[in-house]
Formats: C-alpha cells, sequence, structure tokens
C-alpha cells in the first residue's frame, strides 16, 4: 500500500537513472530485501512507475529497502531524502550511538532490546524489516571511543538514579514508569546471564543462529538483561553485570549475522562494545571488534576489517591471554587475506600460530573463548589462502582442521568441509571437490545458518562448468533446498 500521489518524484528518478538501474530492476531488488528480512513484498515495475511518476510512497518499510538497494548499487549510503522520500516513517537510529555517558548507555541498550521484540510481536522490528543498511562508517566512532577510553570510572547506579524515568516497568508497557521500584541486582542474577550466554553460545555452534533455541537470546536481552540494567547495583556488580550483558548482546549479533541479518548485527556489536567499556574488560571489547572485522571482511569492506582487528590488538597488548590475541592476529589474517596482501596475512598467520603455540592449559582465557582450537586456526588460515587462490596451502591446512570433526561445532565443520571442496576443485579433483561438497550440504540441511548456506552457494556456482557430469548434477539435487532463493 502507498500514501496518496504528491507528483512526480524526480529526485529518485535521478538517483535510479544514475545508478542504473530500471524500475523492474528495483522491484526485484526490494522484493529480494525484504525476502532477507522475513517479508513478503510483491512490487513490479509498475508500482516503481508509481513511485516516480506519481509520487506515490510506499509505507513500512519500503522506502528503506528502495534507498538500501539503489545505495547497494551505487556502493554507498543513500538518505532518504536524496530520493525524495525524507517524509516516509523515519529511518531508526536505534543502536547505532556509542554514548559517552553511561545512563545514555544503558537506555541505549535497553531501547535496542525493546525494539527488536516489537518486530517478533508483528510490528516492524530489528530481525524482520530494519530501516537502513549495513555501513562500515558506523563502527568508526565506536571503536575510535573504545581505543581512547576502554572503561568507565564507575557504572554504580543507586535507587535515585535507577528512578529516572526508565525502569523496568517502562520495557514492558505494562506499568507506569514508577510503578514498581527499581530491582536491587546481585552477583546470582549476573550468574544467571552468564549461563544464558553459554548455552546459547553451544546452540549457535551446533544448530545455526537461526535455530529457535538461539533466538531466545534477544527475548533474553529483554526480559532478563534490560530490567537488570535499569535496576540499581554496585560498581562490583555493575561491572560484571555489564560484562554478561556484553557477551549476549554480542551474541545477538553473531547470530543475526550467521543467519544474514546484516544491519540488527552491527547495531548489537555497537551496543556489545560500549557494554564492554563499561564493565572495563578490554579482552571482550577486543573480541566484539574482532567480530565487526569479521562482519566487515565478509561484506567487502577487507580495510576496514583490518583496522577493527588492529584497533582490538592494541588495547590488549599486555593484557588478553596468549590465546586470546591469537585469535585477533587470525582475524586480522583474514582481512588481509580478503584485501589480498598476501605478505601481511602471512605475517599475521605467523604471528598467530605464534601465540597460539605459547598459550597453556593454566591460562586464565575467558569462557567466550572456548571455541577456539588448533583445529580452528588450520580452518581460518585455509579461509586465508583460499581467499589468496593457494589451493595447495588451502588443502594442506583443510586437512588440519578437519583432523578431528565434532559435534560440537557442526556449522564450523561444515564451512570447512566447503573449503575442502573449493581446494579440491582448484586443484582439478572434481571426484574429491563433490565428496566434501555431499558432505556439507548434508550439514547445511540440517542447521540454520545463512552463511553455510551462502558457502554452498558458492561452491556450485564454481561447479556450473561441470554441471553435465553426473556427480555434479547429483550434487546439485542434493543441494536443491539450499539454492532456492525465498520468495
Amino acid at each position: 500500500m502507498s500514501r496518496e500521489p504528491r507528483g512526480p518524484n524526480e529526485k529518485l528518478g535521478t538517483v535510479l537513472a544514475l545508478a542504473g538501474i530500471s524500475n523492474a530492476g528495483l522491484a526485484r531488488r526490494v522484493n529480494d530485501l525484504g525476502a532477507q528480512r522475513g517479508l513478503t513484498l510483491r512490487y513490479d515495475k509498475t508500482s516503481v512507475a508509481r513511485w516516480v511518476s506519481k509520487g506515490m510512497v510506499p509505507q513500512g518499510a519500503a522506502p528503506h529497502l528502495i534507498a538500501a538497494a539503489i545505495g547497494s548499487k551505487l556502493g554507498r549510503p543513500v538518505p532518504l531524502h536524496e530520493i525524495g522520500l525524507a517524509d516516509a516513517d523515519p529511518a531508526p537510529e536505534v543502536g547505532l550511538a556509542f554514548p559517552r555517558d553511561i545512563g545514555q548507555a544503558v537506555r541505549s541498550a535497553t531501547e535496542l532490546y525493546r525494539l527488536d521484540l516489537a518486530g517478533r510481536r508483528g510490528g516492524v522490528g530489528i530481525w524482520q524489516s530494519l530501516a537502513g543498511s549495513f555501513s562500515v562508517s558506523a563502527y568508526a566512532t565506536p571503536a575510535s571511543r573504545w581505543l581512547i577510553s576502554p572503561a568507565d570510572s564507575s557504572v554504580a547506579r543507586e535507587p535515585k538514579d535507577a528512578e529516572d524515568g526508565t525502569t523496568a516497568a517502562s520495557t514492558t508497557g505494562t506499568a507506569a514508569p514508577d510503578a514498581i521500584p527499581p530491582q536491587r541486582v546481585g552477583h546470582s542474577d549476573v550468574t544467571k546471564l552468564r549461563e544464558a550466554a553459554e548455552d546459547a553460545r553451544r546452540w549457535d555452534s551446533k544448530y545455526g543462529g537461526g535455530d529457535w533455541r538461539s533466538s531466545m537470546v534477544p527475548e533474553c536481552l529483554r526480559v532478563d538483561a534490560a530490567p537488570l540494567l535499569l535496576g540499581s547495583y554496585s560498581d562490583e556488580v555493575g561491572r560484571s553485570l555489564f560484562g554478561a550483558t556484553a557477551e549476549l548482546t554480542r551474541l545477538a549479533g553473531w547470530m543475526a549475522f550467521d543467519t544474514g541479518q546484516q544491519e540488527a548485527a552491527q547495531r548489537y556489536y555497537i551496543q556489545a562494545l560500549r557494554l564492554a567499556r563499561a564493565a572495563a574488560d578490554v579482552p571482550l571489547g577486543g573480541y566484539v571488534l574482532a567480530s565487526m572485522s569479521l562482519q566487515a571482511t565478509y561484506r567487502g569492506f577487507a580495510d576496514e576489517g583490518v583496522d577493527l582487528a588492529q584497533a582490538a590488538l592494541e588495547r590488549n597488548r599486555g593484557l588478553a591471554t596468549a590465546r586470546t590475541m591469537s585469535f585477533f592476529r587470525l582475524v586480522e589474517a583474514r582481512a588481509q587475506a580478503k584485501s589480498g596482501d598476501g605478505p601481511a596475512c602471512g605475517a599475521a598467520l605467523k604471528s598467530a600460530e605464534g601465540w597460539l603455540e605459547r598459550s597453556r592449559a593454566g591460562d586464565p582465557d575467558p569462557s567466550w573463548l572456548d571455541f577456539y582450537s588448533h583445529e580452528r586456526f588450520a580452518a581460518d588460515a585455509a579461509e586465508c589462502y583460499r581467499d589468496l587462490r593457494l589451493p595447495r596451502q588451502v588443502r594442506r591446512f583443510t586437512e588440519q582442521a578437519l583432523a578431528r570433526p565434532t559435534e560440537e561445532f557442526v556449522r564450523s565443520h561444515g564451512l570447512r568441509l566447503v573449503v575442502s571442496a573449493v581446494a579440491e576443485l582448484e586443484s582439478g579433483n572434481l571426484d574429491a571437490a563433490c565428496a566434501a561438497g555431499a558432505r556439507a550440504v548434508e550439514v547445511a540441511n540440517r542447521i540454520s545458518s545463512a552463511r553455510t548456506t551462502e558457502y554452498v552457494r558458492d561452491l556450485m556456482q564454481r561447479l556450473e562448468a561441470y554441471r553435465d557430469e553426473p556427480r555434479v548434477a547429483e550434487l546439485r539435487e542434493q543441494a536443491r533446498p539450499l539454492l532456492v532463493t525465498p520468495a
């Protein structure tokens, strides 16, 4: 449905011509973006013609999806006013701020958690039709502020501070702001959040970010974490509370990233970094920056990925454990490889391996790093060499990565199998490529992970030159459910 005509939208027509997008092409892009957010849109070239020639303004998320579609083609953000849609519902900026003030930081995070649930209950929320699009530049201010000051002086929140009109009751909409006294938070409350994070991490690794159990993390943030953040607590308890909530928020971002919800992931990551600063947990902040780096690299912003990984490294020198430093260097290697800088990638991998060799079983490694092993290092090294198009190195490291398959990290195992298949294909071993591909497809069909699906689709695209081969045809049939784009 669209609003009443206002006259021709010359701005939209001009930008479409500049981007080289036809009416049918824009309609298709908007429908595809909507499908990625769980929306069923049926715009066509006639719909776009009405937007341009009659100035009709589509309602809901459509204006923002139009801006995102054009921005993707132009390679830059496109504000609504540039395409004549500034009077559409404003794009929510929620979650993009990195406030200096701790009270504002609490409000920023809890507002994000609340908006997310609005989408789950049928409204327009982040997980469904988040306005705007991923913009790597949004990470600049959070990263720089975290580097300048990675800890707040105090996070104590006394009852008088909690009674500022933003109490636990106001996050539910069921009572007036002063109807419920602020909750006094203790260590036992924080322990429950950490246990929830541990359980969710295990489910995510085994079943993917789209599994229904994993998707309960945003609900946990709204129902459990938000009232605690808005309660009262000492500085000691507060630091621990912010750390546990930062872990959950980063995990929500990672799950959104894994399911293709890049805009939501970006907002969660920014809030997780702000909460890690409140916790005075520099390694955790580095972990969030590493997650940002992986997302930026995945989205095609390898140079910014390098910057974010190096930011994680610089603040953690002399603070983080050897295993943690190894992981940060590995993330940098991923970005360097994607940028095509082989020597820089090699140096980062060598450093990562050296740090990993220096780690010991008794080191005080954070619990959120328990996934990182020699096999994980080898898996990421293989992806680095895949991006550098060095199949012999890919095969060598993939063999190490697959040496000990485990049911605990099912998604990672599936990704490694796809990388192995690509390496075999590039080495001219079609049989081995199809065999590894078949095992990867079997994994992808039983988990909910957009990234794994994309890896499989990339493999099948590479196999297109051999489509008449019986082995490839059989694999394509096996992968058919993964190759269908949502309607």
